[in-house]
């Protein structure tokens, strides 16, 4: 079996990175009055910047997803990219239904014919994006390759996609105008940007690059509801009643399309199910040692989770004090599946790593609780 390095890794954000202040105005506001559950959830959430690919003047879209991730591999400037043998894709919300997202950006970029994959989920799409790489180039099925994940998030956010929902609580004669909070909270939480990863059989002649060791993945949608959603909207049983199944009238005045979060199943299941669970099953199997890691990088969804994912950790025996871990949620704003590939990309090109360090990338997942941990080796 081949070895896997990551020679190169890019990332793209759109327009001008947008304030606490000012996200509402860019969104655009839902009725006659702000959101009262954003102060809170900023507050909470600890995020104090975020870009989204929206003309904050217009109000329309700026970048596809396609063009954000088609931009995020023109940012590696390799020129390998023009003979890739394989290009993966991951991504949430991609512009359209069909055909899938990785055929767009193949398109997008002009490549040569070559095998293209898309990858579904949320944030763990980029991570199996990863995987099929990984694994592709491992067994000798490709040489070079690359994965991406990214997020255009804010389009299905504006506050035009809400507007049938409260005209239709007008006619109802409702007192509360305001829309769910399970939809206003991941408008708080969300933003846009892409990332993307070079990876071959052979490690760069000059400079480092990121031996990929282990990737290990674990669903949990046997034990636990769906927890964030699209297209879809919770039944009594707490099964998902599919956009199918409703009428077109009922699509715009419920907003089915729109993304919603189950934030008390969240709250009480993110932890155990995403990083105890699974921590201690790959400790058992000796796939690592928490003694040897250098650095942690976690994709949390909001500085809430911080000292939680710490408990988590030291609930399996993996402690890794904080001082070993490093997220740009803050300032770069939650990217979904592009997350974890937008905090390499600033440790990397900012030359942060050493040779023989080692990495643990954590990337949970709050559809149906899935998650990942990626063990890299600097080389």
């Amino acid at each position: 079996m081949k070895k896997v390095y990551i020679n190169k890794i890019g990332a793209f954000f759109p327009n001008e990175a947008v304030t606490n202040e000012n996200m509402e105005a860019v969104l655009g506001q839902i009725g006659e009055r702000p959101s009262r559950a954003r102060r809170v959830i900023l507050k909470s959430n600890k995020i104090t910047s975020r870009y989204y690919a929206i003309d904050p003047v217009t109000g329309k879209t700026t970048h596809t997803n396609v063009e954000l991730t088609a931009n995020a591999i023109r940012a590696l400037d390799d020129e390998r990219v023009e003979n890739l043998d394989l290009l993966v894709c991951g991504t949430t919300l991609p512009d359209q239904i069909m055909p899938n997202h990785a055929v767009m950006v193949h398109g997008a970029l002009g490549l040569k014919p070559l095998e293209v994959v898309s990858t579904a989920g949320i944030c763990l799409s980029g991570a199996t994006a990863l995987k099929y790489a990984f694994t592709s180039i491992k067994s000798g099925e490709a040489s070079v390759a690359v994965s991406t994940g990214s997020e255009n998030v804010s389009s299905a956010m504006r506050a035009k996609h809400f507007k049938e929902e409260l005209n239709a609580k007008v006619n109802d004669l409702e007192k509360n105008l305001e829309i769910a909070f399970e939809k206003d909270f991941l408008r708080w939480m969300l933003s846009d940007g892409a990332g993307a990863f070079l990876l071959s059989d052979i490690k760069n002649t000059k400079g480092l690059s990121l031996e990929v060791q282990t990737i290990f993945s674990r669903s949990y949608a046997n034990k636990l509801d769906a927890c964030m959603y699209a297209g879809a909207d919770k039944t009594e049983s707490g099964a998902l009643k599919g956009w199918r199944e409703y009428e077109s009238k009922e699509i715009l005045n419920e907003s089915i399309f729109s993304i919603k979060q189950d934030v008390k199943l969240l709250n009480d299941n993110i932890i155990e199910y995403t990083v105890t669970k699974p921590l201690i099953e790959m400790l058992e199997k000796k796939l690592f040692d928490p003694k040897e890691i250098d650095w942690f990088l976690p994709h949390y969804s909001s500085g809430y989770f911080r000292d939680k994912v710490e408990a988590g950790l030291k609930k399996a025996n993996c402690d890794i004090s904080q001082d070993k871990w490093f997220t740009n949620l803050f300032y770069k704003g939650n990217t979904g599946s592009a997350s974890f590939y937008i905090i390499l990309e600033e440790l990397f090109n900012n030359d942060k790593f050493k040779r023989g360090e080692k990495i643990l990338c954590y990337v949970p997942e709050s559809g149906r609780f899935s998650t990942a941990f990626i063990l890299l080796e600097v080389v």
